[in-house]
């Protein structure tokens, strides 16, 4: 079985969202607008997707 990963695109200005989805989003390694980070699938990285999920374009 391969290592699923997904494309995860900053596509929304995290400047006025809580602070905690700043946090999220830099945990992420989404520093920058339209930043694009391949991180693996799994629960993890679902769980983040679903908290800032409002600022991102996910492909899988």
């Amino acid at each position: 079985m391969a290592d699923k990963t997904l494309k995860i695109t900053l596509v929304k200005s995290p400047i006025g969202a809580v602070p905690k989805h700043k946090l999220t989003l830099e945990a992420m390694g989404l520093t920058k607008l339209h930043k694009t980070v391949e991180l693996p699938d799994n629960k993890a990285t679902r769980g983040q997707i679903q908290q800032v999920g409002y600022m991102l374009k996910v492909e899988e």
